[in-house]
């Protein structure tokens, strides 16, 4: 591992040098001629303003009824690619590479008057971003996000979304996250027979609002099964409750407290009797499954922390490691991130992950400690061409721990 320590400066002095005439401008900059830090403390996480932007529908505050369409306005079309190094090693040896990591394809927009939309799609990719063998897919082909947004139908107080989007109970995005390679690793756990995945995007309707007081809230009704078409008759349920105080939405300045709680049903009998021309079945002998807990965000100067804990209890029907009793863990992580430098071109970043299984799993009981920086290049009429250098150092189990470490360099970028 020392060796990569050594070349890591290096090979990120050489792609600093490579990148410095690189930019490009994402769709939203472009529609207004704004800088990206308009809406993002640091792409891609979002400020105050960029917060409200999203909730408003991709709108301007204020501005409702007066944005211009789609089609009065140069094509509203992003994309982002991530390529770069990585070096990794556990207790068995070590490798490195250079790599693709993924690509985006974005569009977003006003249709019409508190109607718009937003379209993620990911396409396949294969080599070189393949493991070794050159032939399974890195990042399979799919569509990520795609849904329709009417805002204000009751002003600032009822908003709907319906389609593939990320939930609320993602009070911090999986998606618009600086770690590029250390995920939320609370988000992905469940007992070892339940399929549900709090990280992915769903599918259903969602409803929305905020209030002056500082109180927002969302509400979901979604298959709950991810991208996938649904496996029984059963819908899942969401909702969260967010307070903020202070000056600010809570991303970049004020405070931020909030909870929320799910309500799923899995089937332990699959496939069903029935299954539709459009993929879903009805499979059955449902069981619940819960997930609550708390966030906060808590902003001075320019340091902004995180924190989220979630509580997760599943039937005992998907406990195949004790069916006598429910499968009950908890987990979450801390985040501190701090901006720097003119328009917050320098970011550094530090994150504890952890999850506490049941001690009968002790097998899954993890601590994450992560590290990065990013420095930003680039015309300032735009702010999404990243210079990307992380580290992790994850330890799974609790007495046989399994330690694994990994060194990235990344050239992130969106156009």
């Amino acid at each position: 591992m020392k060796k990569y320590m050594l070349i890591s400066p290096i090979v990120l002095f050489i792609i600093l040098m490579l990148a410095q005439d690189c930019w490009a401008i994402p769709a939203f900059a472009r529609k207004y001629g704004f800088n990206c830090n308009m809406c993002h403390t640091a792409y891609t996480k979002l400020n105050d303003f960029g917060q409200r932007y999203r909730d408003n529908g991709y709108q301007i505050p204020g501005q409702e009824g007066h944005e211009k369409n789609v089609l009065e306005t140069a094509a509203p079309i992003a994309m982002r690619l991530t390529l770069g190094y990585s070096a990794y090693d556990n207790t068995e040896g070590n490798t490195n590479s250079f790599n693709l990591f993924g690509f985006d394809f974005f569009a977003a927009g006003v249709l019409h008057k508190n109607i718009s939309f937003l379209l993620i799609y990911t396409p396949r990719v294969d080599e070189p971003g393949a493991d070794y063998t050159g032939n399974d897919a890195l990042q399979p082909g799919g569509l990520e996000s795609v849904s329709l947004i009417f805002s204000n139908i009751i002003q600032d107080a009822l908003n709907l979304r319906i389609g593939r989007f990320e939930p609320g109970y993602h009070v911090f995005s999986s998606k618009r996250s600086y770690y590029l390679f250390q995920p939320y690793e609370i988000y992905s756990f469940s007992s070892p027979r339940n399929d549900y995945n709090f990280d992915d995007n769903q599918i259903g309707i969602e409803a929305s609002g905020h209030f002056r007081s500082g109180f927002k809230y969302a509400a979901g009704f979604i298959n709950g099964n991810g991208a996938f078409a649904d496996n029984n008759k059963n819908k899942d349920f969401y909702g969260n409750l967010i307070y903020t105080f202070g000056d600010g939405d809570g991303q970049s300045a004020g405070q931020r407290i909030g909870m929320f709680g799910y309500y799923g049903w899995q089937p332990t009998n699959v496939p069903g009797s029935v299954v539709a021309p459009t993929g879903e079945t009805n499979g059955n002998q449902d069981e619940n499954f819960y997930r609550y807990g708390f966030d906060g965000s808590f902003n001075w100067e320019t340091f902004n922390l995180q924190l989220f804990y979630m509580n997760g209890i599943d039937d005992k029907a998907f406990n195949s490691l004790d069916q006598t009793q429910d499968y009950k863990y908890s987990g979450g992580f801390a985040e501190l991130d701090y901006a720097a430098l003119f328009n917050n071109r320098l970011v550094v970043s530090i994150m504890y992950n952890w999850i506490r299984p049941p001690s009968y799993d002790e097998g899954n009981y993890l601590n994450a400690y992560t590290a990065l920086v990013r420095y930003y290049l680039g015309s300032w009429t735009a702010v999404n061409v990243g210079l990307h250098a992380e580290f992790a150092h994850r330890e799974l189990g609790k007495t046989d721990k399994q330690k694994d470490n990994l060194i990235a360099l990344a050239l992130d970028f969106a156009f």
